[in-house]
């Protein structure tokens, strides 16, 4: 009960807090009026009407829960996707009524729980001390009122199950799929390059060149079709695609849990905190700088190249995008190949470093994994953020190169319809639904697949 009355305060706090800058337009008149009068809802009202669904959202006899993504959610989505909906009335349909609930449920009322929408499909709500997600976008403002029913606010655009067509990789025995970049993606690329093959298609060649080296490959000198990356790509990166006329495509693949590991042999250390990481692969000479019972030995440094996703990830949530501080310290190997670390730390008590937990899991009986601060990688941790060094996984197109090399689409669409399948068995997490179906939805918008 205590639970629950906390709920309710921070959703009641929400709602005082958008009264308070003005977010509310009106509170009269069905949903329809409600957000036809509010302008942060004007490309909401646009697609309602082109997709017909005025006349069921006005309706005075329905009960209603609609979450509306604002204008700035839908500007987050790329022009390619919204056009593609907008083409396509039915999947526009679909997308729109996968955001309403047919029944009132005001903010007292809201509880974790799957929620059936007029698409069908249901929604994944979670209610807690921090406040409320659905299918893990934030709810910002509660209890919008209408005749008809109640609005609540979201910042994201909430993505139905989208099923691209089959393919047949037969059919795609001729050519070349050019795959380069992170190597963190590369065992997840490789396995499913090899499921691509074993039914029949055309191998893919995936080089393991770092994130930062598969972009350069993919945006500035253009020979690779796929860039592996588990980092997002940067903007100046985006503009070096620009320059040689590629408009990059993201791609959600998965999820991983960047794991810090010893040796097994290591007996004095289990779990760390964010601040004594700082120290271990920074400022810190011997164990016993970090904490004082820790032996007074050199601590020996095995850390991925700096071309790496894995490095930029790492010293972005560590160091605050510092990278001086882990440069300079003592006794350290860097490498782009995560074989090498693994070795390295498998050959002294006092090593550490750090790669994708694929390189761990493979190498689970000679190395151990860190908690940090309680937390240990796995895939409830990676997805719902409680473990500090979850990061996703990407791989990147472009909608000509797409267009260009038929083999290139159907190996992406196999992965993005497959990918799942294989996932944990290659020692990561699957991306969230959301994410995934966004993703595909991506691949559709380029326009490649007759639908």
């Amino acid at each position: 009960m205590q639970k629950a009355r906390l709920i309710v305060a921070v959703l009641v706090l929400s709602l005082l807090m958008s009264v308070a800058s003005g977010v509310l337009a009106q509170d009269e008149g069905t949903i329809v009026d409600v957000a036809a009068g509010n302008e942060d809802f004007s490309t909401l009202v646009s697609l309602v009407e082109a997709a017909g669904l005025v006349d069921a959202l006005a309706d005075p006899e329905a009960s209603l829960t609609v979450f509306a993504p604002t204008n700035a959610a839908f500007e987050a989505v790329p022009a390619a996707v919204l056009d593609y909906l907008a083409a396509n009335p039915d999947l526009l349909t679909a997308t729109l009524t996968y955001h309403v609930v047919g029944a009132e449920v005001p903010s007292s009322d809201v509880a974790t729980g799957d929620v059936e929408t007029l698409q069908g499909g249901t929604l994944a709500i979670i209610a807690d001390d921090m406040g409320v997600t659905v299918d893990g976008v934030p709810v910002t403002t509660v209890d919008i009122e209408a005749s008809n029913g109640v609005i609540h606010v979201i910042d994201a655009v909430l993505i139905p199950d989208v099923t691209l067509p089959e393919v047949d990789p037969l059919d795609y025995s001729d050519g070349e799929i050019l795959s380069a970049g992170s190597s963190t993606v590369f065992p997840l690329a490789e396995r499913m390059g090899e499921r691509w093959a074993e039914a029949g298609g055309i191998a893919p060649s995936i080089d393991s060149i770092g994130s930062g080296g598969g972009f350069e490959r993919f945006c500035e000198s253009g020979e690779s079709q796929i860039s592996n990356a588990s980092r997002a790509i940067r903007e100046s990166e985006i503009e070096a695609c620009g320059e040689i006329g590629r408009l990059p495509i993201e791609f959600r693949v998965g999820t991983d849990a960047l794991a810090v590991t010893i040796s097994s042999e290591n007996d004095f250390v289990e779990d760390v905190t964010i601040e004594e990481l700082a120290l271990i692969f920074g400022e810190a000479e011997l164990w016993s700088d970090v904490r004082a019972e820790w032996p007074e030995e050199p601590i020996a440094r095995f850390i991925p190249g700096t071309d790496s996703g894995t490095f930029d990830y790492f010293v972005e949530v560590v160091y605050e995008e510092d990278e001086s501080i882990i440069l300079n310290a003592a006794n350290t190997q860097f490498s782009e190949d995560d074989n090498v670390l693994v070795a390295g730390i498998q050959d002294s008590p006092y090593a550490v470093g750090f790669f994708g937990f694929a390189y761990y899991q493979e190498n689970a009986e000679t190395l151990s994994v860190l908690s940090i601060s309680g937390v240990t990688p796995n895939g409830t941790t990676a997805e719902d953020g409680s473990y500090p060094l979850a990061r996703p996984l990407f791989m990147y197109s472009d909608a000509q190169i797409l267009a260009d090399n038929g083999q290139v689409a159907a190996f992406l669409n196999y992965v993005l319809t497959n990918v799942n399948n294989e996932i944990i068995e290659v020692g990561y997490f699957p991306a969230s639904d959301r994410s995934l179906n966004f993703a595909r939805l991506q691949l559709l918008a380029t326009g490649v697949f007759d639908m």
